[in-house]
Protein backbone atom coordinates (compact mmCIF):
# COMPACT_ATOMS: atom_id res chain seq x y z
CA UNK A 1 0.00 0.00 0.00
CA UNK A 2 1.34 3.57 -0.19
CA UNK A 3 3.26 5.16 2.71
CA UNK A 4 3.47 9.20 3.56
CA UNK A 5 6.71 9.86 4.87
CA UNK A 6 7.46 13.29 6.32
CA UNK A 7 10.83 14.34 6.22
CA UNK A 8 12.22 16.63 8.78
CA UNK A 9 15.90 17.97 9.45
CA UNK A 10 15.50 17.76 13.17
CA UNK A 11 13.25 15.47 14.46
CA UNK A 12 13.03 18.77 16.85
CA UNK A 13 11.65 20.63 14.39
CA UNK A 14 8.31 18.87 14.88
CA UNK A 15 8.26 19.23 18.67
CA UNK A 16 5.24 21.51 18.37
CA UNK A 17 2.87 18.52 16.73
CA UNK A 18 1.93 15.21 17.87
CA UNK A 19 4.41 12.58 17.08
CA UNK A 20 3.70 10.20 13.97
CA UNK A 21 5.08 7.11 12.82
CA UNK A 22 5.63 8.64 9.03
CA UNK A 23 7.78 11.36 10.64
CA UNK A 24 11.34 10.77 9.77
CA UNK A 25 15.07 12.66 10.29
CA UNK A 26 16.99 13.16 7.29
CA UNK A 27 19.73 11.37 8.44
CA UNK A 28 17.95 8.11 8.96
CA UNK A 29 16.17 8.65 5.45
CA UNK A 30 19.14 9.26 3.76
CA UNK A 31 20.75 6.21 5.86
CA UNK A 32 17.75 3.40 5.24
CA UNK A 33 15.59 3.07 2.25
CA UNK A 34 12.26 3.09 3.06
CA UNK A 35 9.36 1.63 1.53
CA UNK A 36 11.52 -1.18 -0.27
CA UNK A 37 8.36 -3.84 -0.04
CA UNK A 38 5.75 -0.59 -0.60
CA UNK A 39 3.67 -0.34 -3.87
CA UNK A 40 4.16 3.58 -3.65
CA UNK A 41 6.25 5.92 -1.00
CA UNK A 42 5.32 9.93 -1.25
CA UNK A 43 7.69 12.20 0.45
CA UNK A 44 7.36 15.42 2.26
CA UNK A 45 10.91 17.12 2.27
CA UNK A 46 10.37 19.90 5.35
CA UNK A 47 14.14 20.21 5.92
CA UNK A 48 15.33 23.37 7.00
CA UNK A 49 17.40 24.39 3.74
CA UNK A 50 17.37 22.99 0.19
CA UNK A 51 20.92 24.34 -0.85
CA UNK A 52 22.96 22.52 -3.37
CA UNK A 53 24.45 19.28 -1.56
CA UNK A 54 23.00 19.94 1.27
CA UNK A 55 20.71 17.18 3.48
CA UNK A 56 17.73 18.95 1.91
CA UNK A 57 19.35 18.42 -1.27
CA UNK A 58 20.00 15.09 -1.20
CA UNK A 59 16.63 14.03 0.49
CA UNK A 60 15.20 14.73 -2.50
CA UNK A 61 17.72 13.71 -4.46
CA UNK A 62 17.47 10.40 -2.96
CA UNK A 63 13.69 9.53 -2.69
CA UNK A 64 13.76 10.27 -6.86
CA UNK A 65 16.64 7.61 -6.96
CA UNK A 66 14.71 5.17 -4.99
CA UNK A 67 11.28 5.75 -7.21
CA UNK A 68 9.46 8.18 -4.03
CA UNK A 69 7.55 10.60 -5.36
CA UNK A 70 8.91 13.35 -3.25
CA UNK A 71 8.20 17.22 -2.70
CA UNK A 72 9.97 19.50 -3.52
CA UNK A 73 11.69 17.70 -6.47
CA UNK A 74 15.07 18.37 -7.63
CA UNK A 75 13.65 20.43 -10.81
CA UNK A 76 11.94 22.71 -8.23
CA UNK A 77 14.59 22.87 -5.88
CA UNK A 78 17.19 23.83 -8.65
CA UNK A 79 14.85 26.31 -10.55
CA UNK A 80 13.83 28.17 -7.45
CA UNK A 81 17.40 28.77 -7.21
CA UNK A 82 16.93 30.77 -11.04
CA UNK A 83 15.86 33.75 -10.32
CA UNK A 84 15.25 35.20 -13.87
CA UNK A 85 12.21 32.42 -12.97
CA UNK A 86 10.55 34.85 -10.83
CA UNK A 87 9.16 37.29 -13.59
CA UNK A 88 5.78 34.93 -13.42
CA UNK A 89 3.20 36.12 -16.13
CA UNK A 90 0.48 37.39 -13.31
CA UNK A 91 -2.11 39.29 -14.43
CA UNK A 92 -3.75 42.64 -12.53
CA UNK A 93 -1.13 41.39 -9.37
CA UNK A 94 -1.40 45.05 -8.82
CA UNK A 95 -4.94 44.95 -8.27
CA UNK A 96 -4.88 41.86 -5.95
CA UNK A 97 -2.65 42.73 -3.71
CA UNK A 98 -4.33 46.71 -3.63
CA UNK A 99 -7.30 44.39 -2.74
CA UNK A 100 -5.97 43.67 0.84
CA UNK A 101 -3.39 46.17 1.40
CA UNK A 102 -4.37 48.31 4.52
CA UNK A 103 -5.82 51.72 4.02
CA UNK A 104 -2.80 53.30 6.02
CA UNK A 105 0.02 51.09 3.86
CA UNK A 106 -0.67 53.12 0.55
CA UNK A 107 3.09 53.86 1.00
CA UNK A 108 4.16 50.44 1.28
CA UNK A 109 7.03 49.37 -1.47
CA UNK A 110 7.64 45.94 -0.23
CA UNK A 111 5.69 43.05 1.19
CA UNK A 112 5.95 39.39 1.61
CA UNK A 113 3.66 36.49 2.61
CA UNK A 114 4.08 33.06 3.81
CA UNK A 115 2.71 29.92 1.22
CA UNK A 116 1.59 26.64 2.90
CA UNK A 117 1.16 24.17 0.17
CA UNK A 118 -0.25 26.55 -1.92
CA UNK A 119 -2.56 28.19 0.58
CA UNK A 120 -2.76 31.69 2.00
CA UNK A 121 -4.94 33.18 4.56
CA UNK A 122 -5.55 36.31 1.88
CA UNK A 123 -7.94 35.36 0.01
CA UNK A 124 -7.57 37.79 -3.02
CA UNK A 125 -4.29 36.15 -3.16
CA UNK A 126 -5.32 32.39 -3.17
CA UNK A 127 -5.14 32.37 -6.75
CA UNK A 128 -1.47 33.64 -7.12
CA UNK A 129 -0.51 31.66 -4.34
CA UNK A 130 -2.04 28.31 -6.33
CA UNK A 131 -0.18 29.32 -9.41
CA UNK A 132 3.58 29.99 -8.03
CA UNK A 133 2.70 26.62 -5.74
CA UNK A 134 2.16 24.98 -9.35
CA UNK A 135 5.09 26.32 -11.01
CA UNK A 136 7.11 25.70 -7.89
CA UNK A 137 5.70 22.63 -5.52
CA UNK A 138 7.35 23.21 -2.35
CA UNK A 139 5.87 22.42 1.08
CA UNK A 140 6.74 26.41 2.24
CA UNK A 141 7.01 29.15 0.35
CA UNK A 142 8.07 32.72 1.14
CA UNK A 143 6.71 35.34 -2.10
CA UNK A 144 8.67 38.30 -1.62
CA UNK A 145 6.87 41.33 -3.59
CA UNK A 146 8.08 44.98 -4.67
CA UNK A 147 6.24 47.85 -6.00
CA UNK A 148 8.11 49.77 -8.58
CA UNK A 149 4.84 51.62 -10.37
CA UNK A 150 3.43 48.73 -10.95
CA UNK A 151 3.84 45.40 -8.16
CA UNK A 152 5.44 42.22 -9.49
CA UNK A 153 7.24 39.10 -7.17
CA UNK A 154 11.01 40.14 -6.30
CA UNK A 155 11.69 36.55 -5.14
CA UNK A 156 10.26 32.99 -4.19
CA UNK A 157 12.29 31.64 -1.41
CA UNK A 158 11.84 28.20 0.44
CA UNK A 159 10.90 28.74 3.98
CA UNK A 160 12.27 25.92 6.61
CA UNK A 161 9.14 24.78 9.23
CA UNK A 162 11.77 25.79 12.54
CA UNK A 163 11.25 29.49 11.14
CA UNK A 164 7.78 29.49 11.65
CA UNK A 165 5.76 31.41 14.92
CA UNK A 166 2.76 29.74 16.47
CA UNK A 167 0.56 31.13 14.78
CA UNK A 168 1.88 30.24 11.22
CA UNK A 169 2.61 26.57 12.56
CA UNK A 170 -1.61 26.07 13.12
CA UNK A 171 -2.19 27.57 8.93
CA UNK A 172 1.20 25.46 7.97
CA UNK A 173 -0.85 21.73 10.40
CA UNK A 174 -4.08 22.56 8.46
CA UNK A 175 -2.86 23.19 4.64
CA UNK A 176 -0.58 20.06 5.19
CA UNK A 177 -3.98 17.91 6.69
CA UNK A 178 -5.57 19.39 3.41
CA UNK A 179 -3.24 18.75 1.14
CA UNK A 180 -1.59 15.10 2.04
CA UNK A 181 -5.99 14.34 1.92
CA UNK A 182 -6.48 15.74 -1.56
CA UNK A 183 -3.25 14.44 -2.72
CA UNK A 184 -2.64 10.76 -1.55
CA UNK A 185 -6.67 10.23 -0.68
CA UNK A 186 -7.70 7.00 -2.21
CA UNK A 187 -4.38 5.11 -0.99
CA UNK A 188 -4.48 1.15 -2.78
CA UNK A 189 -4.31 -1.61 -0.90
CA UNK A 190 -3.17 -3.65 -3.51
CA UNK A 191 -2.15 -3.31 -6.56
CA UNK A 192 -4.68 -4.49 -9.37
CA UNK A 193 -3.83 -2.72 -12.59
CA UNK A 194 -0.40 -2.37 -14.01
CA UNK A 195 -0.67 1.32 -14.59
CA UNK A 196 -2.69 4.09 -13.58
CA UNK A 197 -3.80 6.86 -15.89
CA UNK A 198 -5.42 10.48 -14.89
CA UNK A 199 -8.28 11.59 -17.71
CA UNK A 200 -8.61 15.25 -16.87
CA UNK A 201 -12.29 16.18 -17.20
CA UNK A 202 -14.31 19.31 -16.54
CA UNK A 203 -17.84 17.80 -15.91
CA UNK A 204 -19.80 21.57 -16.51
CA UNK A 205 -18.15 21.97 -19.79
CA UNK A 206 -21.15 22.93 -22.49
CA UNK A 207 -19.12 21.21 -25.41
CA UNK A 208 -16.50 18.34 -24.22
CA UNK A 209 -14.33 16.61 -26.16
CA UNK A 210 -16.23 13.15 -24.71
CA UNK A 211 -19.00 12.87 -23.64
CA UNK A 212 -20.10 10.67 -20.17
CA UNK A 213 -20.96 7.55 -21.94
CA UNK A 214 -17.19 7.94 -23.87
CA UNK A 215 -15.32 8.34 -20.89
CA UNK A 216 -16.87 5.11 -19.37
CA UNK A 217 -16.05 3.19 -22.37
CA UNK A 218 -12.42 4.90 -21.84
CA UNK A 219 -12.14 3.90 -18.66
CA UNK A 220 -13.53 0.13 -19.49
CA UNK A 221 -11.21 -0.20 -22.03
CA UNK A 222 -8.27 0.70 -19.88
CA UNK A 223 -9.42 -1.68 -17.08
CA UNK A 224 -9.29 -5.07 -19.71
CA UNK A 225 -5.59 -4.21 -20.55
CA UNK A 226 -4.42 -3.22 -17.26
CA UNK A 227 -4.96 0.00 -17.08
CA UNK A 228 -7.05 1.81 -14.15
CA UNK A 229 -8.34 5.28 -15.38
CA UNK A 230 -9.42 7.56 -12.77
CA UNK A 231 -10.96 11.04 -13.69
CA UNK A 232 -9.44 14.00 -12.43
CA UNK A 233 -10.28 17.61 -12.18
CA UNK A 234 -8.61 21.16 -12.90
CA UNK A 235 -7.93 20.83 -8.59
CA UNK A 236 -5.98 18.26 -8.82
CA UNK A 237 -2.94 19.23 -10.27
CA UNK A 238 -0.70 18.21 -7.53
CA UNK A 239 -2.05 14.63 -8.08
CA UNK A 240 -0.17 13.92 -10.97
CA UNK A 241 2.67 12.77 -9.41
CA UNK A 242 0.50 9.56 -8.53
CA UNK A 243 -0.15 8.41 -12.37
CA UNK A 244 1.80 7.16 -15.19
CA UNK A 245 0.16 9.10 -17.68
CA UNK A 246 -2.60 11.74 -18.49
CA UNK A 247 -5.36 11.75 -20.74
CA UNK A 248 -6.70 15.65 -21.40
CA UNK A 249 -10.75 14.82 -22.15
CA UNK A 250 -11.35 18.76 -21.82
CA UNK A 251 -11.23 21.41 -24.12
CA UNK A 252 -7.32 22.96 -24.63
CA UNK A 253 -5.91 25.71 -24.58
CA UNK A 254 -2.66 27.68 -24.23
CA UNK A 255 -3.92 30.21 -21.12
CA UNK A 256 -5.77 27.71 -18.97
CA UNK A 257 -4.98 24.25 -16.25
CA UNK A 258 -5.09 22.13 -19.31
CA UNK A 259 -1.39 23.66 -20.63
CA UNK A 260 -0.11 23.56 -17.37
CA UNK A 261 -1.44 20.26 -16.44
CA UNK A 262 0.28 18.73 -19.84
CA UNK A 263 3.43 20.35 -19.44
CA UNK A 264 3.72 19.28 -15.69
CA UNK A 265 3.04 15.41 -17.10
CA UNK A 266 5.65 15.61 -19.61
CA UNK A 267 8.19 17.09 -16.77
CA UNK A 268 7.42 13.92 -14.34
CA UNK A 269 8.29 12.06 -17.52
CA UNK A 270 4.25 10.79 -17.72
CA UNK A 271 2.93 9.65 -21.07
CA UNK A 272 0.78 12.59 -22.34
CA UNK A 273 -2.31 13.00 -24.50
CA UNK A 274 -2.36 16.14 -25.27
CA UNK A 275 1.01 16.75 -25.14
CA UNK A 276 2.08 20.41 -24.59
CA UNK A 277 3.80 20.68 -27.85
CA UNK A 278 0.79 19.23 -29.63
CA UNK A 279 -1.52 21.78 -27.31
CA UNK A 280 1.01 24.68 -28.43
CA UNK A 281 0.93 23.60 -31.90
CA UNK A 282 -2.35 23.02 -32.71
CA UNK A 283 -4.55 25.89 -30.56
CA UNK A 284 -3.17 28.81 -33.03
CA UNK A 285 -4.68 28.81 -36.55
CA UNK A 286 -2.04 31.40 -37.51
CA UNK A 287 0.90 28.54 -36.61
CA UNK A 288 -1.22 25.71 -38.11
CA UNK A 289 -1.43 28.18 -41.96
CA UNK A 290 2.01 28.78 -41.53
CA UNK A 291 2.95 25.07 -40.83
CA UNK A 292 1.07 24.13 -43.88
CA UNK A 293 2.19 26.88 -46.59
CA UNK A 294 5.85 25.71 -45.62
CA UNK A 295 5.26 22.31 -46.54
CA UNK A 296 3.07 23.40 -49.32
CA UNK A 297 -0.23 21.56 -48.09
CA UNK A 298 -3.06 22.63 -49.56
CA UNK A 299 -5.69 25.27 -47.63
CA UNK A 300 -8.45 27.42 -48.64
CA UNK A 301 -6.88 30.45 -49.72
CA UNK A 302 -5.81 32.59 -46.56
CA UNK A 303 -4.50 36.10 -45.62
CA UNK A 304 -3.30 37.40 -42.23
CA UNK A 305 -4.75 40.68 -40.79
CA UNK A 306 -2.47 42.80 -38.69
CA UNK A 307 -4.25 45.67 -36.31
CA UNK A 308 -4.93 49.09 -38.19
CA UNK A 309 -3.47 47.92 -41.77
CA UNK A 310 -6.14 49.75 -43.34
CA UNK A 311 -4.30 49.10 -46.76
CA UNK A 312 -4.51 45.14 -46.45
CA UNK A 313 -8.10 45.06 -45.11
CA UNK A 314 -9.36 47.16 -48.59
CA UNK A 315 -7.57 44.52 -50.82
CA UNK A 316 -8.77 41.72 -49.04
CA UNK A 317 -11.90 41.42 -51.19
CA UNK A 318 -10.34 41.48 -54.26
CA UNK A 319 -7.46 38.68 -53.14
CA UNK A 320 -10.32 36.30 -51.54
CA UNK A 321 -13.66 37.50 -52.73
CA UNK A 322 -17.06 37.73 -50.86
CA UNK A 323 -17.78 35.81 -48.78
CA UNK A 324 -14.71 35.60 -46.27
CA UNK A 325 -14.60 33.94 -43.38
CA UNK A 326 -12.85 35.55 -40.77
CA UNK A 327 -11.48 33.60 -37.79
CA UNK A 328 -9.62 34.61 -34.42
CA UNK A 329 -6.16 32.47 -33.88
CA UNK A 330 -7.56 30.07 -31.26
CA UNK A 331 -11.24 29.60 -31.03
CA UNK A 332 -12.39 25.72 -31.26
CA UNK A 333 -16.02 24.44 -32.09
CA UNK A 334 -16.66 26.94 -34.38
CA UNK A 335 -16.32 29.75 -32.03
CA UNK A 336 -14.36 33.23 -33.05
CA UNK A 337 -15.39 32.44 -36.45
CA UNK A 338 -17.22 34.92 -38.28
CA UNK A 339 -18.52 34.85 -42.17
CA UNK A 340 -19.03 38.54 -43.75
CA UNK A 341 -20.14 39.25 -47.42
CA UNK A 342 -20.17 42.63 -47.44
CA UNK A 343 -17.41 45.39 -47.20
CA UNK A 344 -19.45 47.23 -44.43
CA UNK A 345 -19.48 43.51 -42.42
CA UNK A 346 -15.81 43.02 -42.99
CA UNK A 347 -14.86 46.00 -41.31
CA UNK A 348 -17.21 45.97 -38.69
CA UNK A 349 -16.41 42.14 -37.82
CA UNK A 350 -12.68 42.83 -38.11
CA UNK A 351 -12.99 45.80 -35.80
CA UNK A 352 -14.55 43.62 -33.13
CA UNK A 353 -12.30 40.64 -33.63
CA UNK A 354 -9.34 43.04 -33.08
CA UNK A 355 -10.47 43.53 -29.53
CA UNK A 356 -9.84 40.00 -28.50
CA UNK A 357 -6.52 39.33 -30.87
CA UNK A 358 -3.67 41.23 -33.02
CA UNK A 359 -3.88 39.02 -35.76
CA UNK A 360 -7.13 38.06 -37.51
CA UNK A 361 -7.14 34.83 -40.37
CA UNK A 362 -8.94 35.56 -43.18
CA UNK A 363 -9.73 32.72 -45.63
CA UNK A 364 -11.80 32.51 -48.87
CA UNK A 365 -15.59 30.40 -48.23
CA UNK A 366 -15.77 26.56 -49.50
CA UNK A 367 -19.56 25.67 -49.33
CA UNK A 368 -19.88 22.62 -48.43
CA UNK A 369 -22.11 19.76 -46.89
CA UNK A 370 -19.96 18.44 -44.90
CA UNK A 371 -16.60 18.42 -43.39
CA UNK A 372 -14.77 15.13 -43.27
CA UNK A 373 -12.62 14.45 -40.03
CA UNK A 374 -9.94 12.37 -39.87
CA UNK A 375 -8.97 10.88 -36.18
CA UNK A 376 -5.12 10.45 -35.88
CA UNK A 377 -3.31 8.53 -33.51
CA UNK A 378 0.13 7.94 -33.96
CA UNK A 379 0.35 8.65 -37.00
CA UNK A 380 -2.47 5.97 -38.43
CA UNK A 381 -5.37 6.97 -39.56
CA UNK A 382 -7.92 6.04 -36.65
CA UNK A 383 -11.13 6.96 -37.59
CA UNK A 384 -13.67 8.92 -40.56
CA UNK A 385 -16.40 10.92 -40.04
CA UNK A 386 -18.69 13.46 -42.12
CA UNK A 387 -19.97 16.34 -39.63
CA UNK A 388 -22.51 18.25 -41.73
CA UNK A 389 -23.51 21.64 -41.37
CA UNK A 390 -25.85 22.72 -39.05
CA UNK A 391 -29.71 23.08 -40.36
CA UNK A 392 -29.56 26.56 -41.95
CA UNK A 393 -26.21 27.61 -41.00
CA UNK A 394 -22.75 27.59 -42.56
CA UNK A 395 -21.28 25.80 -39.63
CA UNK A 396 -21.54 22.58 -38.18
CA UNK A 397 -22.29 24.22 -34.66
CA UNK A 398 -24.43 27.31 -34.76
CA UNK A 399 -23.84 28.87 -31.63
CA UNK A 400 -26.51 31.37 -32.05
CA UNK A 401 -29.13 29.42 -32.96
CA UNK A 402 -32.63 29.13 -30.91
CA UNK A 403 -33.80 26.00 -31.54
CA UNK A 404 -33.04 22.79 -30.14
CA UNK A 405 -30.51 21.77 -32.67
CA UNK A 406 -27.46 23.63 -32.44
CA UNK A 407 -25.18 21.57 -34.32
CA UNK A 408 -25.31 19.51 -37.94
CA UNK A 409 -25.72 15.54 -38.05
CA UNK A 410 -22.77 13.07 -39.01
CA UNK A 411 -21.71 10.03 -40.56
CA UNK A 412 -19.66 7.76 -39.37
CA UNK A 413 -17.74 5.27 -41.87
CA UNK A 414 -14.58 3.11 -41.95
CA UNK A 415 -11.21 4.69 -42.82
CA UNK A 416 -10.87 2.81 -45.80
CA UNK A 417 -14.32 4.05 -47.04
CA UNK A 418 -12.84 7.90 -47.12
CA UNK A 419 -11.54 9.04 -50.35
CA UNK A 420 -7.87 8.20 -50.51
CA UNK A 421 -6.35 11.99 -51.14
CA UNK A 422 -8.46 12.96 -47.76
CA UNK A 423 -7.41 10.07 -45.59
CA UNK A 424 -3.44 10.85 -46.61
CA UNK A 425 -3.67 14.82 -46.51
CA UNK A 426 -4.68 14.35 -43.17
CA UNK A 427 -2.05 12.14 -42.21
CA UNK A 428 0.62 14.75 -44.24
CA UNK A 429 -0.41 17.44 -41.79
CA UNK A 430 -0.22 15.62 -38.57
CA UNK A 431 3.21 14.83 -39.34
CA UNK A 432 5.21 18.04 -38.57
CA UNK A 433 2.69 18.36 -35.57
CA UNK A 434 3.77 14.40 -33.53
CA UNK A 435 2.85 11.45 -32.71
CA UNK A 436 -0.53 12.14 -30.85
CA UNK A 437 -4.45 12.19 -31.18
CA UNK A 438 -5.43 14.49 -33.74
CA UNK A 439 -8.30 15.16 -35.63
CA UNK A 440 -7.76 16.96 -38.85
CA UNK A 441 -10.73 18.81 -40.60
CA UNK A 442 -10.85 18.56 -44.34
CA UNK A 443 -13.00 20.22 -47.40
CA UNK A 444 -13.25 18.38 -50.59
CA UNK A 445 -15.13 20.31 -53.44
CA UNK A 446 -14.84 18.39 -56.56
CA UNK A 447 -10.76 17.21 -56.96
CA UNK A 448 -9.92 20.18 -54.86
CA UNK A 449 -9.30 18.96 -50.97
CA UNK A 450 -7.85 21.08 -48.25
CA UNK A 451 -6.95 20.85 -44.98
CA UNK A 452 -9.25 23.64 -42.44
CA UNK A 453 -7.36 22.94 -39.25
CA UNK A 454 -6.00 20.43 -36.89
CA UNK A 455 -7.31 19.85 -33.05
CA UNK A 456 -4.92 18.15 -30.73
CA UNK A 457 -8.09 17.28 -28.56
CA UNK A 458 -10.44 15.80 -31.03
CA UNK A 459 -14.15 14.69 -30.56
CA UNK A 460 -14.57 11.26 -29.15
CA UNK A 461 -18.46 10.84 -28.14
CA UNK A 462 -19.91 7.52 -27.74
CA UNK A 463 -22.43 7.37 -31.13
CA UNK A 464 -20.68 9.84 -32.91
CA UNK A 465 -16.66 8.89 -33.86
CA UNK A 466 -17.48 5.26 -32.48
CA UNK A 467 -20.28 4.48 -34.54
CA UNK A 468 -18.19 2.32 -36.67
CA UNK A 469 -15.92 0.89 -34.32
CA UNK A 470 -17.25 0.89 -31.41
CA UNK A 471 -15.88 -0.85 -28.41
CA UNK A 472 -12.50 -1.18 -30.39
CA UNK A 473 -11.85 2.85 -30.92
CA UNK A 474 -11.14 3.47 -27.04
CA UNK A 475 -9.48 -0.24 -27.07
CA UNK A 476 -7.24 1.21 -29.53
CA UNK A 477 -6.00 4.55 -27.79
CA UNK A 478 -5.90 2.62 -24.48
CA UNK A 479 -3.69 0.61 -26.44
CA UNK A 480 -1.30 2.73 -27.06
CA UNK A 481 -1.04 4.16 -23.89
CA UNK A 482 -0.79 0.91 -22.87
CA UNK A 483 2.19 0.66 -25.18
CA UNK A 484 3.86 4.32 -24.38
CA UNK A 485 3.99 3.38 -20.62
CA UNK A 486 5.43 0.10 -21.50
CA UNK A 487 8.48 1.59 -23.14
CA UNK A 488 8.69 4.55 -20.33
CA UNK A 489 8.92 1.52 -18.10
CA UNK A 490 11.76 -0.41 -19.91
CA UNK A 491 13.29 3.07 -21.05
CA UNK A 492 12.86 2.79 -24.05
CA UNK A 493 13.14 6.39 -25.97
CA UNK A 494 13.52 5.87 -29.80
Amino acid sequence: MSKLVIVVEKLSDWGSYYPADNIVAAQDYLKEPIGADEERVQVINLCRSYKYLGVGYYVSLLAEARGHRVIPSVRTINDLRKRALYGLDIEDLNQKLARFLPEGGRDTTDFGVLVYFGETSYAPLADLTRQVFETFPCPILRLEFERNKVWQISAIKPAGLHTLSDQQEDSFAQALDKFSKKLWRKPRTRRKFRYDLAMLVDPNEAIPPSNRRALKQFAEAGREIGIEVETIGRNDYTRLAEYDGLFIRETTALDNHTYRFANKAEKEDMVVIDDPGSILKCTNKIYLHDLLKSRKLPTPKTEILYRDDAKRLAELPDLLGFPIVLKIPDGSFSRGIVKVETPEELKRAVEDLFQHTALVLAQEFLFTDFDWRIGVLDGQALYACQYFMSRGHWQIYNHGANAPQKSGGFKTLPVRDAPNEVVKLALKATAPIGDGLYGVDLKQVGNRVVVIEMNDNPSIDAGVEDAYLGEDLYRRIMQEFLRRMERKRLGITA
